[in-house]
């Protein structure tokens, strides 16, 4: 019996760009559900009912819930090449360290930048080029995050790119001269077809996440 491979996302999401980039890693068919997340469907709510969020993949009636966790799981049942985690436990350990720094700091700390206004927002810049500098620093010189390999980490960080635009536009900062490396890294990312294919247009992002910033402030 084929696999059935579902999953609910939505074009704009970094987490679930994630998902997608792994599945094409694999060559795995499967059908997209876009999710209105001002409107969440039922589906949804039945398949993640703790957190109601996107990305979730269903796979053959059973559902896999956040984004670092789905890749994990893809890789595991779709053991075929391109592995994306290490062979290497020490390694793997690793990289799920800096997937959950990822995780953990990158986002939260861009929310809060988005929506801060003078000193605050000059402080929470600093602190969010602090992040891409550290996570410079571990990518190093190697082309990839686990070294020649396109793998987990790389999977994790690289759909944040397609934010990098709207990152330098609110934060009045330019990327490629505070993390000429991250951005070396990128492009070598964007060379695969997986992921340019994926990676949503720049200039679209920063529309559409410009759209929610202005109803914010209207209210």
């Amino acid at each position: 019996m084929a696999d059935e491979v579902v999953l609910l996302d939505t074009w704009a999401s970094m987490f679930g760009m994630r998902v997608r980039i792994a599945l094409a890693e694999k060559g795995i068919k499967y059908e997209w559900k876009e999710e209105d997340l001002r409107n969440k469907s039922a589906l949804l709510l039945q398949m993640n009912p703790v957190h109601k969020k996107i990305p979730v993949l269903i796979h053959n009636g059973k559902p896999i819930c956040e984004s670092a966790i789905i890749v994990q799981y893809i890789d595991e049942v779709w053991n075929h090449n391109p592995k994306i985690m290490p062979s290497d436990p020490y390694e793997r350990a690793q990289a799920r360290f800096w997937m959950d720094y990822i995780d953990k700091k990158v986002y939260d700390t861009w929310r809060k930048l988005w929506l801060s206004t003078g000193e605050e927002r000059e402080t929470l810049k600093k602190e969010f080029i602090s992040i891409f500098k550290q996570l410079e620093e571990t990518l190093g010189n190697k082309p990839f995050f686990g070294g020649d390999m396109f793998g987990f980490v790389d999977v994790g960080l690289i759909p944040f790119y397609s934010w990098f635009y709207s990152y330098e536009t609110y934060g009045n900062f330019k990327m490629e001269e505070e993390c000429p490396k991250l951005i070396a890294w990128a492009k070598r990312c964007m060379e695969r077809e997986t992921v340019s294919k994926t990676l949503p247009d720049e200039k679209k992002i920063y529309a559409f996440i410009d759209g929610i910033k202005k109803v914010l402030d209207s209210k």
